[in-house]
């Protein structure tokens, strides 16, 4: 039996495996995954898929679900009809990095964001800024997250109408 020239499967595979491994010790050692412009991408993402996964679970479970922000964090809540209350949904609170900054229009009104809260008024639950209903609908809202004060720092807009779902766009540098 004569054999042939060339290179087997196996070997091209173990070629590929090697050139897959390199290039992606070159895209984390050259802090492309870990730019500014990605983490802010990816805390926006995170945040818009809360928002569409809680109006889905507002229709599918006929209750009112709501998101509570602050300068530091966010935290959802339900609305329990027996008690008239807001009932944080878990003990869970999202902590924003620190870098990034958080801007809020409810009904294209500026909603200032108090200080991250204390111990204390963890466990009351106040109001959520944001109100995602059974209905289908949820608060007309624009949400600016930026990458810090300075200049040239990445600004992503969540927004919604209040019917559609929340929408992620690019906004200009500052």
């Amino acid at each position: 039996m004569q054999r042939g020239r060339g290179f087997t499967l196996i070997e091209l595979l173990v070629v590929l495996v090697l050139l897959g491994v390199l290039t992606g010790l070159a895209v984390l050692g050259s802090g492309i995954a870990s730019s500014p412009a990605r983490k802010l991408a990816d805390e926006a993402e995170r945040l818009q898929s809360l928002l569409r996964v809680l109006l889905d679970e507002a229709v599918l479970d006929n209750r009112e679900y709501g998101v509570r922000f602050d300068a530091r964090s966010y935290r959802v809540l339900r609305f329990e009809p027996r008690t008239a209350r807001w009932e944080p949904l878990d003990e869970r609170v999202h902590e924003l990095p620190e870098w990034l900054e958080l801007e809020i229009e409810v009904d294209e009104q500026s909603v200032g964001l108090p200080a991250a809260r204390g111990e204390q008024d963890k466990a009351v639950a106040k109001a959520p800024q944001l109100l995602l209903l059974s209905s289908g609908e949820l608060t007309p809202f624009t949400l600016r997250l930026s990458a810090g004060r300075e200049r040239g720092a990445p600004v992503l807009t969540l927004a919604s109408d209040g019917f559609a779902e929340p929408e992620l766009q690019q906004e200009k540098s500052r």
